[in-house]
């Protein structure tokens, strides 16, 4: 901004400093308006169990790790500079069921670049309307990434009810290229997908007021078009978990 407004650069730190003796402040902004509200969250206890992809390895498949996750006209919040005493605000748009839901695979084999695949389930607005994905989009999903992938397939993902429907596990079982495996109950700690949906709230999606649900999807789309380009950032989302992919 600074360059392209007074047409000169300036370091990070030093716009820091800057601002700092300005009188501002790095601060959580406040959402107002009909959407705003409080956000609640939980935390996950330590421990966990030890997942390695030998398996994987072995069969020369790819490990891959998937999460649904639901974005809202509602921008998460994240820090922002503002003057000390005056809390920045966020403007958003309420009254909208309106959502997005992106199911997401992180792929990882050996000798190989990292993959991130994805899929937006678009809310049509109804009541009565389904929110979230099928069994059948899943297995679409799957059927996709195992034509992007070329190879084999060791899947795990929670226990979710709709992953344990009949009709997606008769699509497993008749499918050589596909293993699923669970995490355990409650186990977000160790899937790589939830650091993907960290780095897009954090980043593209945070303090974001949403004209409409059109423009929400565009910048959805925008934080995991450039995530896919950065094979390293796919890589610390595993790092994040403490798991480990081994070949034999």
């Amino acid at each position: 901004m600074i360059g392209r407004r007074f047409h000169l650069t300036y370091t990070i730190q030093g716009v820091r400093k800057m601002l700092v003796r300005n009188g501002w402040s790095c601060q959580v902004p406040a959402p107002t308006g009909d959407g705003a509200g409080r956000r609640g969250g939980g935390r996950v206890g330590e421990g966990g169990v030890a997942v390695r992809g030998r398996l994987a390895a072995a069969r020369g498949a790819w490990l891959v790790f998937e999460d649904e996750a639901g974005f809202s006209m509602t921008p998460p919040q994240a820090k922002t500079w503002s003057q000390r005493g005056r809390t920045p605000v966020v403007r958003v748009r309420g009254r909208s069921r309106r959502r997005v839901s992106i199911a997401a695979l992180t792929c990882y084999k050996p000798g190989h670049r990292s993959r991130l695949i994805y899929r937006p389930r678009r809310d049509d607005g109804r009541r009565d309307g389904r929110k979230s994905f099928s069994w059948r989009d899943y297995r679409d999903l799957l059927i996709a990434a195992h034509q992007q992938l070329g190879g084999p397939i060791v899947l795990v993902w929670d226990n979710l009810n709709v992953r344990k429907a009949a009709g997606l596990r008769e699509f497993a079982e008749a499918r050589e290229w596909l293993t699923i495996y669970y995490l355990p109950p409650y186990a977000p700690d160790l899937n790589p997908v939830e650091g993907i949906w960290s780095l897009l709230r954090r980043g593209w999606l945070s303090n974001v007021a949403f004209s409409t649900p059109e423009h929400l999807v565009q910048r959805i789309r925008r934080g995991l078009r450039h995530i896919q380009y950065r094979s390293d950032l796919i890589d610390g989302c595993l790092a994040e978990t403490g798991l480990t992919i081994r070949p034999t």
